[in-house]
């Protein structure tokens, strides 16, 4: 098959829809050099999941949506030639007093298009450090689970494998274990979400400070671990530069890379039936000397906590009022002009509370973000008081 010219998600997709379609499933795993195990293994989790559950779903918007009519970048760019020193604030505000009848895109969609033609001047990103977290002490399962990436390798046919893992902390217990072609946020989303119907919800995740796990934006928030937040799972995340802080995670990948990438698999779904075999036999088979010789799945038992169906919003009664913060990023109060916050948070309730005379403090879930300044309708995150020590 011509298996480099196509997505694996595409693959699963087109083994799953022949066997639907009466092919035999023994010829279809010959065909495809994979064993009946795992054939069997997608085609179950497309009749409980659909698609999603082949982690081909993405549910990243299409940019197409948002494509300005060419009239009003005329009107944009234009405004620009005019007023070369403006930035997207002031043409957007000038163009909607002048024509309050057309639908004038937000501020975000006016630099991007400034962008594409030239007029902004690219100036050095300001990226904030790392935030690292605080680690909890555990004797439980599902008190903590432990997610990476192991580092991407090269497959026989070439292509990239970059493996996501999730253990459980303290019986070790593999919980998942996925070849995927890139690090996107949507998939791991996805897989997340089927481990979290399968094994419930732990007390807190570990991880270290890359994406999709985190970014360097407030508080080192990601799209993924606000969701977490929202479930009312604790986020961790180790010190830059120190991975014995997540030490056990580590030791288990030692054992993942030598016993399934030497040699790797022909293919991604070659690869993943590796990992479904190491899977089974780490959590069943393998005694542990830290568990007393015992292996994963005996110290191991389901969390209590179940994935809710709808997530409730966020309560903040100690606060003088909450704002939902825009898709941009960005809220609006006490008539101020939009305030900047962060993309990753877009959508999400926050609270805000008065601190002092102008200052207000800015909360998402229970964690304080920082301050809005009302005098100079800023936004300071919490990392520009605090100057976290990182290495």
């Amino acid at each position: 098959m011509p298996w480099k010219v196509k997505s694996v998600m595409n693959v699963r997709m087109e083994f799953v829809l022949r066997v639907q379609n009466g092919e035999r499933v023994t010829d279809l795993c010959r065909e495809y050099e994979i064993s009946r195990t795992t054939g069997y293994k997608f085609i179950e989790r497309f009749k409980k999941y659909g698609a999603k559950g082949l982690f081909d779903e993405s549910k990243k918007p299409i940019r197409l949506a948002r494509q300005t009519p060419l009239e009003i970048q005329k009107l944009i760019l234009d405004q620009k030639r005019d007023k070369p020193t403006w930035g997207a604030a002031k043409i957007k505000e000038i163009l909607e007093r002048k024509y309050p009848e057309l639908a004038i895109p937000v501020r975000s969609t006016i630099h991007d298009l400034l962008d594409r033609h030239g007029y902004v001047k690219s100036r050095g990103k300001r990226r904030m450090k790392a935030y690292p977290t605080p680690l909890t002490h555990v004797t439980e399962p599902n008190q903590l689970w432990c997610t990476d990436f192991k580092g991407q390798f090269r497959l026989l046919n070439q292509k990239y494998c970059y493996p996501f893992t999730l253990s459980d902390y303290h019986s070790r217990y593999l919980l998942g274990c996925e070849g995927l072609e890139s690090i996107d946020q949507y998939r791991v989303k996805n897989i997340f979400e089927i481990i979290f119907k399968e094994h419930g919800l732990p007390d807190a995740i570990r991880s270290d400070n890359g994406v999709p796990f985190s970014t360097r934006t407030v508080y080192g928030l990601s799209k993924l671990s606000v969701w977490w937040m929202r479930l009312g799972i604790a986020v961790e995340r180790i010190a830059p530069g120190c991975p014995e802080q997540n030490g056990r995670h580590e030791r288990m990948h030692r054992t993942l890379k030598a016993e399934t990438t030497q040699p790797p698999g022909k293919n991604l779904l070659q690869q993943q039936e590796k990992f479904d075999l190491f899977k089974e036999d780490y959590n069943n088979v393998r005694p542990h000397e830290a568990l007393n010789m015992k292996v994963p799945s005996e110290i191991y038992k389901p969390s209590q906590k179940f994935l809710p169906k709808i997530l409730p919003e966020p309560d903040y009664p100690l606060h003088d009022f909450t704002r939902r913060v825009s898709e941009c990023g960005s809220l609006t109060f006490k008539n101020q002009p939009k305030i900047f916050i962060s993309e990753v948070l877009g959508g999400q309730m926050v609270g805000i509370r008065e601190e002092e005379e102008g200052l207000w403090r800015l909360t998402f879930m229970d964690q304080d973000l920082g301050f809005i300044d009302q005098k100079t309708k800023r936004f300071l995150p919490r990392q520009v008081f605090e100057h976290p020590q990182t290495p």
